[in-house]
């Protein structure tokens, strides 16, 4: 092997300083805050739900129409929630985390393309 298989590569942005910056530690307060109480609400939903079809054989055998209960009918909510947890963190991140984590990877990028051309040019 030779030397330019232990050559350094020298990386121009300094993840460690973009990582402390405003913008990145806003992105990340926006995406937890909205990850951590959304999760939070589905697991308390999907535990309830687990529990009652556990402990509580009678409520959730409970007939509402023909052959359906009120057991499937919560069954097919966990699907239906889960379905509409995705679409409402898609709508929140096209709307208010892809505009910020957009304005960091601008900055990045323009850093790489610096040091590009200032390795061109020496």
């Amino acid at each position: 092997m030779g030397n330019s298989a232990h050559a350094r590569h020298e990386n121009p942005v300094d993840f460690i300083a973009e990582q402390n910056s405003p913008e990145f530690k806003k992105l990340k307060r926006s995406h937890r805050s909205f990850v951590f109480p959304v999760a939070i609400g589905f697991m308390v939903w999907y535990f309830a739900y687990v529990l009652l079809a556990a402990y509580a054989h009678e409520f959730m055998s409970i007939k509402v129409w023909d052959n359906i209960n009120i057991g499937l009918i919560l069954g097919l909510l966990q699907f239906v929630s889960t379905f509409g947890i995705t679409t409402w963190y898609v709508t929140y991140a096209n709307r208010k985390l892809d505009p910020q984590a957009a304005v960091i990877r601008q900055r990045l990028e323009q850093q790489i393309e610096e040091a590009d051309m200032n390795k061109e040019e020496v």
